[in-house]
C-alpha cells in the first residue's frame, strides 16, 4: 500500500506527485495514456504564455520540466491503465481498480483527470480510419509536417482557428471548412484569417475523401454545402479534423465510492480541494470550487492543496503545509548541483 494514488498524469497530477513527495508521502500516478503530460501532449508545439514566472515556451518543453519535477521523488508510474472504480474499504484504505484487472491500494486518493479521458471526435465517413496512418490528422504534433503543403482543416472552434493561424506560416495553402455561416471561435480570428490569406469555406462539410487507387493517401476532399448540397472538390496534401473531443468521465459516475459532482461532470470542491468523501481529493480542471481559475497555473495550487489535505488525512497531527523549497532539507544537495550549473 502506498500513501497516495493520483489518478491522472497531467500538470495537476504531476505537481501533486511532487508535492506529495515534499510532504514525505509515497505517491503513485495512474494514467490511461502511454506517456505523462495529459492534454498538453495534444498540442506539443503550442506556445504557452499563462504560467506565472515562466517565459513563453513550447508546450513540449513545459511537459519535460513537469515530468522531471513530478517524478523527482520516484513515484510509482502506471501508464496505459484506465481507472474504472474507486472503493473506500475503510478509513485510510482505498482500492483503485483498472480495466486491465489491477488493484492499487493507498491511504488517500487524488483525482486529477483534467476534463476526463480525451479522445478527438473522428470524421463520420465510412472508411475514413484507413487514412489515419497517412494524412488524416486529429491533432497537430509537428508543424514541420505541413511545410509547403495544401491543408484542409475541418472545424471552426478555437483549436481549429489556432491551427489555421499557426500552420499558415508553414503551409503552401490553408483551407478552413465549417458547418455554420460564421466561425464559432474568438471574434478577432475571422479578420486575422483573412489577413493570413486563409481560404474560408462556410456552410460546408466533408462529404467524401478521394485517394490514390493503390494506397491510403487522401488526394482530394469533396465538400458539400449544408443547405444547397452543391459540391466542391479541394485538392489536398493533409487533412486535419478539429470537431472537438469526447470527454469520458464515467469513473465519477460508476465508482462504488461516489463524490459529489457539479453539473453532473465536475468534482465539487468543498472549501478547495476536499471532496464529499474524506480521503479523496481533487485537483485541476476536473475540480470546481468558489476560487477556481481555469488556467494551467491554477492547477498547481489545487495540487498542493490536495497533497496537504491528503497529508492531514493520513497524519492528522502533521503540519498543514510543507516547508518551501528554499528552507527544505530535502533539496539541499540538489540545490548545490543546480547552483553549480547556473554559475558555470
Amino acid at each position: 500500500m502506498t500513501d497516495v494514488t493520483i489518478i491522472g498524469g497531467g500538470p495537476a497530477g504531476l505537481f501533486a506527485s511532487f508535492y506529495s513527495g515534499v510532504r514525505g508521502m509515497r505517491a503513485r500516478i495512474i494514467d490511461v495514456q502511454p506517456k505523462l503530460g495529459g492534454k498538453m501532449q495534444i498540442y506539443p508545439e503550442k506556445i504557452i504564455w499563462d504560467i506565472g514566472g515562466l517565459a513563453p515556451k513550447p508546450c513540449y518543453e513545459i511537459i519535460e520540466d513537469l515530468i522531471q519535477q513530478g517524478t523527482h521523488f520516484d513515484p510509482e508510474i502506471c501508464l496505459e491503465e484506465k481507472v474504472i472504480d474507486i472503493q473506500k474499504v475503510k478509513e485510510q484504505h482505498f482500492i483503485v481498480y483498472t480495466e486491465s484487472g489491477n488493484e492499487y491500494h493507498s491511504k488517500a486518493v487524488i483525482i486529477a483527470v483534467g476534463s476526463g479521458i480525451i479522445k478527438p471526435l473522428t470524421l463520420d465517413i465510412e472508411g475514413a480510419e484507413r487514412f489515419e496512418l497517412t494524412n488524416l490528422n486529429y491533432v497537430v504534433q509537428s508543424m514541420q509536417k505541413y511545410k509547403d503543403k495544401h491543408i484542409l482543416i475541418s472545424g471552426a472552434g478555437n483549436s481549429a482557428l489556432d491551427w489555421a493561424r499557426d500552420l499558415s506560416e508553414y503551409a503552401k495553402q490553408v483551407t478552413l471548412c465549417y458547418r455554420k455561416d460564421e466561425i464559432s471561435g474568438h471574434e478577432y480570428m475571422s479578420d486575422l484569417l483573412d489577413q493570413l490569406n486563409i481560404i474560408k469555406k462556410p456552410s460546408m462539410t466533408i462529404k467524401q475523401l478521394n485517394s490514390h487507387p493503390n494506397e491510403p493517401i487522401i488526394t482530394e476532399v469533396v465538400l458539400e454545402n449544408v443547405t444547397t448540397h452543391e459540391q466542391e472538390i479541394i485538392p489536398v496534401d493533409e487533412v486535419i479534423i478539429s470537431h472537438g473531443f469526447d470527454q469520458d468521465a464515467d469513473l465519477l459516475h460508476q465508482s462504488q465510492t461516489k463524490v459529489k459532482l457539479v453539473d453532473e461532470f465536475f468534482i465539487e470542491g468543498i472549501g478547495n480541494c476536499q471532496t464529499s468523501v474524506p480521503g479523496i481529493f481533487g485537483a485541476g480542471d476536473i475540480l470546481k470550487h468558489d476560487a477556481k481559475i481555469h488556467l494551467i497555473a491554477a492547477c498547481f495550487t489545487d495540487a498542493a492543496h490536495a497533497a496537504n489535505l491528503a497529508k492531514s488525512y493520513i497524519t492528522p497531527d502533521a503540519q498543514e503545509e510543507g516547508l518551501v523549497s528554499s528552507h527544505n532539507d530535502l533539496f539541499k544537495e540538489k540545490n548545490k548541483s543546480v547552483i553549480k550549473k547556473y554559475m558555470s
